[in-house]
């Protein structure tokens, strides 16, 4: 299920603040494969990255009538997983040095038809391979930029990082992410 606008979000949190469960499990149905992604990226274990989805939602409903809908739903519950991965891996909270540059942009447009798409699923298994070998707060801020395609000051809230630390780890992640993949067609 997908939420359509954020008017059918909002009539669903206000049902699940009154206590409706099937209005918070739709709600959790749209946001959970996002929350597993990145406390996936986060821990890089899938069977840790479930539980602490499952930790996630359960902290989600019980501080649920909290909710005020300042931030966005999706923002909320992944600084609830943010702070569970803090828990699990300290490391995710030491900080990074650095700028910021355009790294995504270097990377090539996808071929299109049925011959490139053997080649392009063996380029995104290295790049998420190479992402999956960055430190935990690189990887996680990368995560966030690339993958889940938030805004720098979205991260920042959500990590409850400064921006400028946002910035300087994104930047320091991707210049690992491009020595890494030198001479793949990545980087």
């Amino acid at each position: 299920m997908t939420l359509n606008t954020p008017a059918e979000e909002a009539t669903l949190i206000r049902a699940a603040q009154s206590g409706g469960l099937r209005a918070f499990e739709s709600l959790m149905h749209c946001h959970a494969p996002a929350l597993y992604t990145l406390a996936l990226r986060s821990l890089g274990d899938a069977h840790e990255a479930e539980n602490l989805v499952q930790e996630a939602m359960l902290r989600a409903w019980n501080s649920l009538k909290s909710f005020r809908a300042e931030a966005r739903l999706g923002t909320w519950l992944y600084r609830i997983v943010i702070n569970l991965c803090y828990n699990r891996l300290p490391q995710l909270r030491r900080l990074p040095e650095g700028l910021d540059e355009d790294w995504a942009a270097t990377l090539p447009q996808a071929a299109s038809g049925p011959e490139a798409l053997l080649t392009d699923r063996e380029l995104q298994h290295v790049l998420h391979d190479a992402i999956a070998a960055l430190p935990a707060q690189q990887r996680l801020l990368i995560t966030l930029r690339h993958l889940e395609d938030l805004r720098y000051d979205e991260i920042a809230e959500i990590t409850g990082l400064p921006l400028g630390t946002v910035k300087t780890g994104i930047h320091r992640g991707r210049l690992q992410l491009r020595t890494s993949l030198a001479g793949t067609g990545l980087a």
